[in-house]
């Protein structure tokens, strides 16, 4: 099980002088710490711009400096050499991990030009047969899934959830595991509960969020009125076919800001989807 990934994202020193930030830096150790948790290994591409240009190097678009017939020969070596170790392997790659606006390595974005464009980079381009995601959306893994989990009915659905998003590689908080009870709870514990819970929710990339019945969940609405205070992408799931309003699912408080999905497999496409 493997990913191939863009070589800059496992060595900065390959990119152009000056373009990266420590953002850059805690997205591309996010991005290996899923990796290791979830034994995927990261193989490296080659990195077509360092081996056509060198290092250091300014940065620049594919019109710029690379918009030639050597480039494009080179082009055809890198990939055929991808290929072998394709199928000297014996299985596809899970996904493409690329980096948006390189002009070779690019997922949605590149400078092909003199401005940022949608496309991708000239390199990744090569491989549309495989999917392809960006390094900052692969880096967002974590998930905390809000939900109702007062029966037996909701807390198998929440697992089977659960159980479908990490069958995906993603590390996934589930509130549930608390074993909570009325009967078991005191002053103190609820605290420790609500603690525990608060702490995951400010530390995931991602609240997905139950949002079946005639109401949201209360304590799911909150959940995801926190999320998007915090400025957390939120995704709503939402099975029942009963609606609000003509215009609403649920509630528009909480469908303005997240996006809703009317199933598990419509969720895991939105998540995996390569587009931002």
């Amino acid at each position: 099980m493997y990913v191939l990934v863009s070589p800059c994202i496992l060595n900065e020193k390959l990119r152009a002088e000056g373009i990266t930030t420590d953002a850059d830096r805690a997205v591309w150790a996010a991005a290996a710490e899923r990796c290791r948790r979830f034994g995927i290994e990261m193989v490296r591409l080659p990195c077509p711009e360092t081996l056509y240009l060198g290092v250091p190097r300014k940065p620049g678009s594919f019109l710029d400096r690379l918009n030639t017939p050597e480039f494009a020969t080179l082009l055809d070596r890198l990939e055929e050499e991808v290929r072998t170790v394709i199928a000297e392997r014996g299985e596809p790659p899970l996904a493409l991990i690329g980096v948006n606006s390189s002009p070779t390595c690019g997922v949605t974005t590149t400078y092909y030009g003199d401005e940022k464009s949608a496309g991708s980079g000239v390199f990744l381009k090569r491989f549309s047969d495989i999917p392809m995601i960006d390094v900052r959306r692969f880096a967002q893994y974590r998930i905390y899934l809000a939900a109702p989990l007062f029966s037996e009915a909701q807390r198998v659905y929440n697992a089977g959830l659960a159980d479908l998003l990490t069958s995906q590689y993603y590390a996934v908080h589930l509130p549930q595991k608390a074993e909570d009870t009325a009967t078991s709870r005191s002053e103190n514990r609820e605290r420790l509960i609500y603690q525990w819970n608060l702490d995951a929710l400010r530390s995931s990339d991602i609240v997905v969020a139950v949002i079946d019945g005639s109401d949201a969940d209360s304590g799911t609405a909150w959940e995801m009125g926190y999320a998007t205070a915090l400025g957390k992408r939120v995704i709503a799931i939402r099975t029942d076919f009963r609606r609000y309003s003509d215009n609403e699912l649920v509630n528009l408080m909480l469908e303005m800001d997240a996006e809703v999905v009317s199933s598990s497999d419509e969720l895991l496409s939105l998540l995996t989807r390569k587009s931002l």
